[in-house]
């Protein structure tokens, strides 16, 4: 089986990351995985950016990590590809198929209503996951679903505890939404259980992930680092 990250950040676009793009895709490069998708939180979210900056120049910062990510990824042999995490007090969406240049071209997001930007984004082709939907922190309010407006559900975090999980799995078997899993990694090697999908023939590029999760062609799976591997 071929295995993908599917829930990556990295330092310093992230400002909760602890691990820059190298590491971290050397870690993923040693566990064997045949590719990552940097998911760094966008530019309504946690980024190291300053918010006075216009649309076009937070967005170059944010696609600093992910450039540098898809050059070092060739130089070693690890596909990375292009995702991103958008937020709303503390609720996150995972999102798939979009490119840089459709960000450019759409600095209107900024302005939408979270259910209307999320719409947008499935209405121009992405794949919307909700993630960790039933996570609490002192800085969620309150737990917020959003059914209507994702395609599927991140059924596996592997930040989050098995009671976590398992409320996301029913909600996602309840709404008929996809099980989706990632690790949410922000520590690169340290991490000690990943998660992600898995295929049994490699995917070209994102929008042939899009296709083949939205088409029930790619598993979640989770496990834990081998004790023998020094992944730092």
């Amino acid at each position: 089986m071929f295995r993908y990250e599917t829930h990556l950040h990295t330092f310093p676009v992230s400002k909760c990351a602890k691990v820059g793009v190298e590491e971290s895709l050397i870690a993923y490069k040693k566990l064997g995985h045949d590719g990552v998708f940097i998911t760094n939180h966008f530019i309504d979210g946690n980024i190291n950016v300053d918010a006075s900056l216009s649309f076009a120049d937070r967005l170059k910062f944010y696609l600093s990590d992910y450039e540098k990510g898809l050059e070092f990824g060739k130089e070693i042999g690890l596909k990375v590809f292009f995702g991103f995490e958008t937020s709303y007090k503390g609720t996150d969406f995972l999102v798939y198929g979009l490119d840089p240049d459709w960000l450019f071209s759409n600095p209107q997001i900024e302005d939408m209503k979270k259910t209307e930007e999320l719409q947008y984004f499935m209405d121009s082709g992405a794949l919307v996951i909700q993630a960790h939907p039933y996570r609490e922190a002192n800085y969620i309010d309150h737990i917020r679903l959003f059914p209507r407006h994702v395609h599927g559900v991140e059924v596996v975090n592997a930040c989050m505890d098995d009671f976590v999980n398992s409320m996301a799995r029913h909600y996602a078997e309840s709404y008929s939404l996809i099980e989706f899993a990632g690790t949410d990694n922000h520590r690169g090697g340290s991490k000690h259980r990943f998660a992600g999908m898995e295929s049994e023939t490699p995917i070209e590029n994102e929008l042939d992930f899009v296709s083949r999760v939205k088409e029930g062609k790619m598993k979640v799976f989770t496990y834990l680092r081998p004790d023998s591997v020094s992944l730092k």
